[in-house]
């Protein structure tokens, strides 16, 4: 293994060496928490790709092709499926803005002062998001080096909370570029054909499983129903989605390197679903789905390409806990802590503003870490999280961007309405049902359309400033506080 864990090593160095670099190039609150907005196509792919093919996306998508087969890439089939309605239908919009938050932009749409609760949603759901990465180092590093379980959660969160803590989002990026490329070398171009061989091929694994392993639809309908969901309706209006696509140079970037890193994940998800079904072939009894993953690159793949692989798992789990910690960071403090305070700092402020943020990511990511550790539940905890992003959240931010007459009355009252159904219907149904979202999401659009045509539509001013934002001609206005 000595090999394997030189390779192991030499990505975490060097996970440590991008975030020193970055900290040299963030040196004003836009290059810390967006990259200047001046990533071009190809880092814009590859960080948006790297960020929602976290460890589900990986070690889950391969433990639900173990479970069900091909079938099993429709969790992470929809999450390409909202990245590419994103970027086909909003991330020109979005990108236009010029906001660092989703909260930012649904006060810009709808005016007015209004609470925090968007941001204490979207917190919620950011920090839940970076816990259940944080976690699954656990599960990286047992196979790696058999670690305690809280070792190995302080050894892997302490190196991302490192890195982004020093550089903001240039660390991130840059790090999440060279996991792009790991992920794909490793997951894509070594353990897929490696896994497909080692089960005897195509025809040999139809041969040896049940037929409703090669259905696209085995997984069954409902489940298919709740993924599409949760997954694509919650990367139309998750914040560390967003504050990705505030890092394009252009709306073209957004747009069109958004649909690259969408197509990526369809391609991802195929993979994954083709290497659990490999694994049911050479391993059909093993205890945990999700343990497939681990055993064929354990078992099966040879000296330095296991690293390599292994080094891909880990570079999934990182980009999306990297990603999670500075969206959560971001919003804590300028949706949250500074409305609170009822001030909200001019953009200029330059390196002090840039040291606020940066203790907020090191605040957040010793929360995460502490969480991390004490928390056993993880899906009941992430499920809840996603339930609430989009019960309470879609229908105000989509509403916003699609229909005239939303009021900030009704926006508010969506919110409150669906985040209080969805919690009351879970304590109801059970956290894991499907139930809450869906009656939530009904609730939600009722209270927004109900009050919003019984209220006064929106002042003509604050319409006219957010056509103006939309279409890129206010990029210089101040930055509105964040509300609703």
């Amino acid at each position: 293994m000595a090999v394997d864990y030189t390779v192991i090593v030499v990505y975490l160095a060097g996970m440590l060496a991008m975030g020193w670099w970055g900290m040299r190039r963030a040196k004003s609150k836009s290059e810390f928490l967006v990259a200047g907005r001046r990533l071009g196509p190809w880092m814009y792919s590859g960080t948006m790709a790297a960020i929602v093919l976290g460890g589900a996306s990986t070690i889950g998508g391969v433990g639900l092709g173990y479970q069900y087969g091909l079938s099993g890439a429709w969790m992470v089939f929809t999450i390409g499926l909202g990245l590419l309605a994103l970027s086909v239908f909003f991330s020109a919009r979005i990108a236009r803005l010029k906001v660092y938050t989703v909260s930012e932009m649904l006060y810009l749409r709808y005016g007015g002062r209004a609470g925090v609760i968007s941001g204490v949603v979207m917190w919620a759901y950011t920090l839940m998001l970076a816990v259940t990465s944080t976690i699954a180092y656990a599960t990286i590093f047992d196979v790696l080096f058999d670690m305690n379980r809280t070792l190995a959660i302080v050894l892997g969160g302490s190196i991302v909370v490192a890195y982004s803590t020093l550089g903001g989002m240039w660390s991130i990026t840059l790090t999440d570029m060279v996991q792009f490329v790991v992920k794909t070398i490793g997951v894509l171009l070594l353990l897929l054909p490696i896994a497909v061989v080692k089960a005897g091929g195509f025809g040999e694994m139809k041969a040896k499983l049940p037929t409703e392993y090669f259905d696209p639809l085995g997984i069954g309908g409902e489940t298919i129903f709740t993924y599409v969901l949760i997954y694509t309706f919650g990367m139309l209006i998750g914040q560390d989605i967003w504050q990705r696509v505030f890092t394009a140079r252009s709306d073209k970037v957004a747009r069109y390197g958004g649909t690259v890193a969408g197509t990526y994940c369809l391609v991802y998800a195929i993979a994954g679903a083709v290497i659990g079904t490999a694994a049911k072939v050479m391993y059909p009894k093993l205890p945990s789905a999700d343990a497939a993953f681990a055993t064929i690159v354990k078992d099966e793949l040879p000296i330095g390409v296991r690293g390599l692989v292994l080094a891909a798992a880990l570079a999934a789990v990182m980009s999306t806990s990297s990603g999670a910690l500075i969206a959560c960071a971001t919003v804590a403090n300028n949706d949250i802590w500074s409305r609170l305070r009822g001030r909200v700092a001019p953009e200029g402020e330059g390196h002090d503003e840039v040291r606020g943020n940066r203790a907020f990511i090191l605040i957040m990511g010793v929360a995460v870490i502490v969480i991390a550790i004490a928390l056993n539940d993880v899906v009941q905890a992430l499920t809840v999280a996603y339930n609430l992003l989009v019960g309470g959240l879609l229908v105000p931010i989509l509403g916003g961007l699609l229909w005239r007459r939303g009021t900030a009355p009704g926006a508010l009252a969506a919110v409150a309405a669906g985040g209080l159904s969805v919690i009351g219907l879970m304590w109801g149904y059970g956290i894991l049902a499907t139930e809450p979202v869906y009656y939530g999401l009904l609730i939600s659009l009722a209270v927004y359309v109900a009050v919003s045509l019984a209220t006064k539509p929106t002042d003509a001013a604050v319409l006219a400033a957010w056509r103006e934002r939309l279409a890129g001609r206010d990029a210089t206005a101040p930055r509105a506080p964040a509300a609703v």
